[in-house]
């Protein structure tokens, strides 16, 4: 399985992120396979963001759970992470994932995305 991000790489802060992923290589609605955001602010360690199930059911970091939704297209073979309201501790390199047993199988490349005014 291959992921990759695609987005903006710079916001303005109260704007709201979206950041695609597109899978290559398995289906996102593979029966019990999990897709996940991800993300590393400069300087510190990763924070997961939420996660999409194969059954479309997604849970979230209770942190950030009031900015996020993360959404799929099946025809697409595609997740996307929409994150409101983006302030300058938004930034960060950002990841998708496919989860595996409680860990990540496999990683996206990353996309670096700057808050600022």
């Amino acid at each position: 399985v291959q992921l990759q991000e695609s987005g903006p790489g710079l916001l303005k802060p109260s704007q709201t992120l979206s950041l695609t992923c597109t899978v290559s290589g398995g289906a996102i609605t593979i029966s019990a396979s999990a897709w996940s955001w991800i993300r590393q602010p400069p300087g510190k360690g990763l924070e997961w963001i939420g996660t999409i199930r194969s059954s479309g059911s997604t849970y979230y970091s209770p942190s950030l759970e009031s900015r996020t939704i993360i959404s799929r297209d099946t025809s697409k073979n595609q997740f996307t992470l929409h994150l409101s309201s983006v302030t300058p501790e938004d930034t960060a390199v950002y990841y998708c994932a496919k989860n595996l047993a409680g860990g990540v199988e496999s990683w996206g490349r990353g996309t670096q995305v700057t808050v600022s005014s």
